[in-house]
């Protein structure tokens, strides 16, 4: 493998007038396509053997009447295929441009290194594919790195479970889905244990899982994803959309009736991700959001030039006040996972209409095309 994909003698070789938006089919890959769609583009979505008939029949694009988004399915045995010769070298041929989501980094890097990753995909690859591996905790420039250099409040670190002297949150890999963590609450050491003991019962997580466990503070708040879009096109950053997790069965304990709750006390908590909820900030808080945004961009920029290109989302607590403030406890440097971020006012309020993440992505293509600008949306 090439150290560096030459992108710019790709972008050359593009038929410009057949550019296709591809994605993993999983995800936010529906909202890329319905993007997609909408700016004129074709689209491909490349899945996995059992995964195929969402892409291929339910939402595949078809006339009399015309209805659908996707324009291509690409089956895979695995999801990490995706590097073969072969397929890269079709895509190349469909001249796409991927949008890679959570699902690309997850499958991948279950087989790939981050280096191999960013070396094999010789496709154009919208946004900072170099920024990718920053959301793993075990990178030297993380996401923590950023916060850091951005100077965003983040919750503090515990070094050991010894050290616990408050409320907090262990981030553990999850014992049998590598992807997903498994949650849990303590506030000192004993109660650590006693969680820690339930879960390794349970099949949750593991001794090593928990030596390498991040021990953070738990901050009191709601949450909220702020789904942001710097455009290198504009120069400007937008607010996309605001948003918040359903997770099982975290969701499920929350709707126990209070005669319920003393049965369901030994039952493991699980935060598996399972859908979103679109939510709204007080207008008052939009003036801090914005300039936790414009810190981060800076400070990608400085980290890993360009530096962010499309969306990313800053996972927030808001903590109670007065002043109320955000602390950002996780960082998404790719297209969220929300499509539902559109029903939010914000993007009406920029665009005079509700846009999608996906097909906010699409504009910024269409945008860079006209402007003979594609090299400064995709690496």
């Amino acid at each position: 493998m090439s150290l560096v994909p030459d992108v710019a003698a790709t972008l050359e070789r593009y038929d410009e007038a057949r550019l296709a938006l591809a994605s993993i089919g999983s995800h936010s890959a529906l909202d890329v396509a319905s993007g997609a769609r909408a700016h004129g583009f074709r689209s491909i979505v490349v899945t996995a053997k059992g995964r195929e008939q969402t892409y291929a029949t339910y939402f595949a694009r078809t006339t009399e009447p015309d209805r659908g988004c996707v324009d291509l399915t690409i089956e895979l045995d695995k999801f990490a295929d995706l590097l073969d010769e072969s397929i890269q070298q079709r895509l190349l041929s469909e001249c796409a441009i991927f949008v890679p989501n959570r699902s690309f980094e997850v499958y991948l890097h279950q087989r790939y290194s981050y280096a191999e990753i960013e070396a094999g995909m010789l496709v154009p690859m919208f946004g900072n594919r170099r920024l990718l591996r920053a959301e793993e905790r075990d990178e030297v420039d993380n996401q923590y790195a950023l916060l850091e250099r951005a100077g965003v409040r983040y919750p503090r670190t515990f070094a050991s479970p010894d050290d616990i002297d408050r409320l907090v949150m262990v981030k553990a890999a999850h014992a049998v889905v590598g992807f997903e963590r498994a949650f849990f609450l303590c506030t000192s050491r004993a109660t650590y244990d006693t969680q820690a003991e339930k879960l390794i019962a349970a099949g949750m997580v593991t001794e090593d899982g928990l030596r390498a466990a991040r021990i953070e503070e738990f901050a009191l708040g709601p949450t909220v994803n702020l789904n942001f879009f710097y455009s290198p096109i504009l120069g400007e950053l937008e607010l996309s959309g605001t948003d918040t997790r359903r997770q099982t069965n975290l969701d499920g304990l929350r709707a126990l009736p209070p005669a319920m709750l003393d049965v369901a006390r030994d039952i493991p908590v699980r935060m598996e991700e399972a859908g979103h909820i679109a939510t709204s900030l007080t207008e008052s808080m939009l003036e801090e959001a914005f300039e936790m945004g414009e810190r981060f961009v800076e400070a990608s920029r400085v980290a890993s030039p360009p530096g962010v290109v499309g969306p990313f989302a800053l996972q927030c607590v808001i903590e109670a006040g007065p002043p109320k403030r955000f602390v950002v406890y996780d960082v998404s440097l790719r297209i969220p996972g929300s499509p539902g971020t559109r029903y939010t006012p914000y993007s009406a309020y920029r665009w005079g209409r509700d846009i999608s993440v996906g097909e906010r992505i699409a504009m910024e293509v269409a945008f860079a095309r006209s402007a003979g600008r594609l090299a400064e949306v995709v690496t």
